[in-house]
């Protein structure tokens, strides 16, 4: 069996508390690592400096509002 049929057996005998901690655990470790490297990559590629700059101006020139 491989670790991935293991994996999904594990999982699906979980109940549904134990699923929903997974779920949590899994996006946090995972999902939002891929996210994060790449929204680091496309900001040290330059790719983002065009919407920051855009960000700054609409700051300098008073086009924003409070959260």
């Amino acid at each position: 069996m491989s670790k991935v049929q293991e994996i999904e057996e594990a999982v699906s005998g979980l109940s549904q508390e134990e699923l929903a901690q997974f779920r949590v655990w899994f996006e946090e470790k995972f999902d939002s690592a891929k996210w994060d490297a790449e929204f680091e990559h496309d900001a040290v590629s330059g790719r983002l400096d065009a919407l920051a700059e855009r960000a700054v101006s609409d700051f300098n020139n008073g086009n924003f509002r409070e959260l």
